[in-house]
């Protein structure tokens, strides 16, 4: 577990949440790279990252799940919701370099109903 690393991501979550964006710039390197495969799009570096997050239509309210470290690097599970409906849920995998976030990569997917033929070997969970 790394406590510090750990911390960077839930002041990271907080200010999402607080639309509080300029906040980021005291997390990430400014040569970080976001990386978001499922849309093939790649942000390098501070000024795209702002300019992105600048854009947003609207910035999702994050209810984390899960939080798990080890070394310089953080895994992350959340709830997304940016309203209208449109909630996904999330992982995302932070690097670290000198206590600042290096990398993310990050996933959504949209929730979805179970196949009702593996019902009687699952549990469900919220």
């Amino acid at each position: 577990m790394n406590e510090a690393n750990e911390s960077v991501v839930r002041r990271l979550v907080d200010a999402i949440n607080s639309q509080q964006i300029a906040m980021m710039d005291e997390l990430f390197h400014e040569d970080a790279v976001m990386e978001w495969p499922q849309s093939g799009e790649r942000i390098v570096g501070g000024d795209n990252r702002r300019s992105v997050y600048g854009a947003f239509p609207a910035l999702p309210t994050i209810t984390p799940r899960r939080l798990v470290s080890e070394g310089e690097l953080v895994a992350f599970e959340a709830s997304m919701d940016y309203g209208a409906g449109g909630v996904f849920q999330a992982a995302f995998i932070f690097e670290f370099r000198d206590g600042k976030i290096a990398r993310e990569t990050a996933y959504w997917a949209t929730p979805f109903e179970p196949a009702s033929w593996r019902a009687q070997w699952v549990e469900r969970i919220d």
